[in-house]
């Protein structure tokens, strides 16, 4: 089960709420990119980047230079799936088809080599499974300058919201069409580099994310 905090209690449309830690795992596993809230130099700042998931952890990283990782300590980050547009009969009650998950607590940084590249290769397989083993593993001189950040999964929420628009009970009689507009995210073809200095196939690895994905098959729905 997902904890209950003051921060993760929710105060409105609590029916939205999920409270197990495999639909957490759900949100953050189908993601590419979470939004880092931090506080730096006494403004608050939202940076868009990638992350990866270890078990019960999450981990960030960019250049050691960056001010947002310097600064971060008390943070919250988040990843949102945009599923749809609700169209309903009133403008009041139009909405949208999400899967959100929300992480608060304390970052550690990471220190120890192991751990250092483990997360590396956690934040790579996010973006691109297989492209780890398929690509040259980083230098001393890049692993010095890039920073990893740790973030616990204890303190932790989702919301959820499918369906179709809920108008007041006046309004279904109206001629207004209302209904759902799904929205899919599907990968294109790839193109090559045109620095490649020999002609080589698509890995697999990258040809086989072309395929149509669960959610855009029909009868089948998305995650959560």
């Amino acid at each position: 089960m997902l904890s209950t905090t003051p921060r993760t209690t929710l105060n409105r449309a609590k029916d939205k709420a999920r409270t197990s830690r495999a639909d957490l795992y759900a949100v953050l596993d189908a993601g590419l990119v979470c939004h880092l809230g931090v506080v730096s130099r006494g403004f608050p700042m939202v940076v868009p980047t990638g992350y990866g998931r270890i078990d019960d952890t999450l981990y960030l990283h960019g250049s050691t230079g960056a001010t947002s990782l310097r600064d971060a300590d008390e943070v919250c980050v988040t990843v949102t799936h945009l599923d749809g547009i609700v169209l309903a009969r009133s403008s009041f009650n139009h909405s949208v088809n999400y899967r959100c998950a929300m992480v608060y607590g304390h970052v550690r940084r990471v220190e120890d080599p192991e751990e250092h590249l483990a997360a590396l290769r956690a934040i790579t397989e996010q973006l691109a499974p297989g492209q780890w083993e398929a690509a040259r593993k980083p230098t001393r001189k890049e692993l010095a300058a890039t920073m990893v950040l740790a973030l616990s999964l204890e303190e932790a929420s989702v919301k959820v919201r499918q369906g179709p628009p809920v108008d007041e009970d006046e309004d279904y009689e109206l001629p207004i069409w209302a209904g759902v507009l799904p929205l899919h995210q599907s990968w294109g073809a790839p193109e090559p580099d045109p620095a490649l200095t020999v002609d080589l196939a698509v890995p697999e690895h990258i040809t086989s994310r072309t395929m149509p994905a669960p959610s855009e098959m029909p009868g089948v729905n998305p995650p959560l």
